[in-house]
């Protein structure tokens, strides 16, 4: 059997000329949105060091990055499997403002398994972060900004399916829950298998009103009214619940009123990143998708191992999934094809048309190509006396 040297590991994709050009003005154009809300682009290195790249970010990053070892030191370096980490060094050790401050980035990242629908383990993770500020406004900021880059890739019929940690991880302190018991339970809200949820609370001794609430949390999603019937089930919750269910409701309504075209599915028990998340959390829906398109949420604190605990909010996509809906044709200039001359005058226009945005290919002596067809080319540069013209193939 011959050696396939050409084969690429599963899950690892590259792009070919048309679809290069597709993603790079999709990044563009996503660039100057982010420019527009004041998003300063940041562009972290390909590898860290691991203690950097887990930091805050839970044990699941661990299980996805590619280690290697520094050659030079001998240290453990990690292939980024998330840019997060690193915009938030960024933030804490490099930019050192007290202010709020507003980045996005856009670069490759590398997973030992995928989970995107595509099998993909080489995202292109397009995302934006907003530190220092630990207000609704700030969540809504980056939420505008995620359903506002979905809309401008033409994503189809968006759902936000939304809720807030804070519900559960209060519900469950409330209760008396252990370590282990709130574990065990987290397992069973994320599978949602209520009859093994009735079965554990009716062996645990809890108090009866917690058991209660924590019966019915799983029960609680659907449409964003569902929150005045969470505020009676939840009566009984302390108050960091409560408050966590009012602003819920406050931030759905904002977004309800600026994105009327946008489908909201509340969920009391969407709990991704449970492990460092500190407030809302989030994933965005395509109609005809099965697989979320886009995450994010709340996760202050994340920044105190480089020095400074600042708060933080923020989105991820991909920029590879965003192109299969973005339907914009870049403009493209018609090729020009210029003859093997060595006529000064010829390289003399060639390097005028270039200056001028125009896409010249030009001739070897000897080439295969012998005519402007051959080259991809609409037009060509032919020499009419001591000039150079475009004429049309």
């Amino acid at each position: 059997m011959t050696d396939q040297y050409w084969a690429l590991p599963d899950g690892i994709s590259e792009a070919l000329p048309e679809e290069s050009w597709r993603l790079e003005n999709l990044r563009r154009h996503l660039l100057d949105i982010y420019a527009t809300w004041g998003y300063q682009m940041v562009m972290p290195p390909l590898v860290e060091y691991m203690q950097s790249l887990n930091t805050g970010i839970g044990s699941n990053l661990d299980l996805q990055t590619f280690k290697v070892t520094d050659q030079l030191t001998g240290r453990t370096l990690g292939i980024r499997a998330d840019m997060t980490p690193q915009i938030a060094r960024i933030d804490a050790h490099k930019l050192k403002t007290e202010h709020p401050n507003r980045l996005c980035y856009i670069g490759s990242v590398l997973r030992t398994r995928a989970f995107n629908e595509d099998g993909s383990r080489s995202p292109l993770q397009v995302g934006a972060e907003l530190f220092g500020h630990a207000g609704e406004d700030s969540d809504f900021e980056v939420l505008a900004l995620l359903l506002t880059t979905l809309k401008q890739c033409q994503v189809p019929q968006i759902t936000l399916d939304i809720g807030h940690v804070n519900i559960f991880r209060s519900l469950a302190a409330q209760a008396g829950l252990t370590a282990q018991q709130e574990k065990i339970f987290f397992d069973m809200l994320e599978r949602k298998s209520l009859p093994d949820i009735d079965a554990w609370l009716a062996a645990t001794k809890l108090p009866a009103a917690e058991a209660e609430m924590l019966r019915q949390l799983p029960r609680l999603y659907g449409k964003p009214d569902l929150l005045e019937q969470a505020s009676l089930v939840l009566a009984a919750a302390n108050p960091e619940v409560q408050a966590a269910l009012a602003y819920l409701a406050s931030l759905v309504a904002r977004i309800q009123q600026e994105f009327p075209d946008c489908r909201i599915h509340v969920d009391l028990t969407e709990l991704s990143g449970y492990d460092y998340h500190t407030g809302i959390v989030y994933a965005a829906y395509a109609q005809g998708s099965g697989r979320e398109i886009a995450r994010g949420g709340r996760y202050d604190g994340i920044g105190k191992i480089f020095g400074r605990a600042r708060p933080a909010t923020g989105f991820s996509t991909d920029l590879r999934v965003l192109t299969r809906y973005w339907q914009a044709q870049a403009p493209q200039p018609t090729k020009i094809f210029a003859p093997a001359d060595t006529d000064p005058c010829l390289s003399q226009t060639i390097q005028q048309l270039r200056a001028q945005g125009q896409w010249i290919i030009r001739q070897l002596q000897g080439d295969t190509v012998k005519t402007p067809q051959d080259a991809g080319c609409g037009q060509q540069l032919i020499k009419h006396g001591n000039e150079w013209i475009i004429t049309e193939v």
